[in-house]
């Protein structure tokens, strides 16, 4: 139970939900109706703002009844750490650099892993984009929490682990707006921002698995997946759930995954169909020769 404590309360964003709903309310009112048309942004739907709110604080639910197993996890980890990169300004600085690269492995492997995907895929459920969207948060995070266990491996303690994770999430927070147009070259050239993120909440073609970033844009200049932000974008999943029901937006695709596992014909499929691509087709059947050699072997 301490740990658990401990671990939730080194969270910031369990401080920041009244600035969290303030910032979403003042954001409502300001692109209200005719506002939002003439501002030519999408603006907000009551709904829809209700099914984000709800998922935002399912997530923090969960996350704080896991907290302690999370700590725990990090603490095992960290006691076969190779190295001990400290408490400094530094090591500080360095927990946060190295979550945010870690966080744009985890956000690229959420796209191309149906199994993540099915944990991430709630973040991108919606068709609005403004601050509310960037609470419709997923209940499965716990999925990818190995991702960042080089962190405790090199030292890092799971108190920190866990105040830059909030942090990053905090920061990633503002840039879901359409308030926003393009920032200064040299910071869009550097950090994550709302025209970088819109990119990536896109269901266009163009925009389709870009800009994965947490807090800096270059991890994606540097490994092929940035995109411009060139046309206007549109929001939401290529396949629409059309649902404002919490736990179809949270589960609908892991139910998808299940029942494709149920009917899949083989235990050939029945991978793929967990550990493939998201959107994928059935595998090809096998070659004659290929079914030869599996069944000499």
């Amino acid at each position: 139970m301490h740990n658990r404590r401990l671990a939730a309360l080194a969270d910031p964003r369990y401080l920041a939900i009244p600035a969290f709903l303030g910032s979403v309310a003042l954001e409502a009112w300001h692109q209200r109706g005719e506002r939002a048309e003439a501002q030519g942004v999408i603006g907000y739907e009551a709904t829809d703002t209700a099914a984000s709110m709800t998922m935002g604080v399912g997530n923090l639910v969960i996350n704080a009844a896991l907290a302690g197993a999370m700590h725990r996890f990090d603490e095992r980890v960290r006691h076969h750490r190779i190295v001990d990169i400290g408490t400094g300004p530094l090591a500080w600085l360095t927990a946060m650099v190295a979550w945010d690269f870690l966080y744009y492995c985890e956000h690229r492997m959420s796209h191309e892993v149906r199994l993540f995907w099915g944990n991430h895929v709630t973040h991108h459920s919606s068709e609005h984009y403004n601050l509310s969207t960037a609470l419709r948060q997923p209940w499965s995070g716990y999925l990818a929490h190995w991702v960042y266990a080089p962190l405790p491996f090199v030292g890092a303690r799971p108190i920190m682990v866990q105040t830059v994770q909030g942090l990053n999430l905090l920061y990633q927070y503002w840039i879901h707006t359409e308030a926003i147009g393009t920032l200064p070259a040299w910071f869009e050239r550097v950090f994550n921002t709302p025209s970088h993120h819109r990119v990536h909440h896109g269901s266009d073609p163009q925009y389709l698995d870009r800009n994965y970033a947490g807090i800096f844009i270059v991890w994606d200049r540097l490994l092929g997946s940035f995109e411009p932000e060139d046309e206007p974008v549109t929001y939401g999943l290529t396949t629409n759930i059309s649902t404002r029901n919490p736990l179809r937006i949270a589960y609908h695709e892991m139910v998808d995954i299940a029942c494709d596992v149920v009917r899949a014909p083989s235990w050939r499929e029945r991978f793929h169909r967990v550990f493939g691509p998201p959107g994928q087709t059935p595998l090809p059947p096998r070659s004659a020769s290929a079914a030869v050699a599996g069944a000499a072997a």
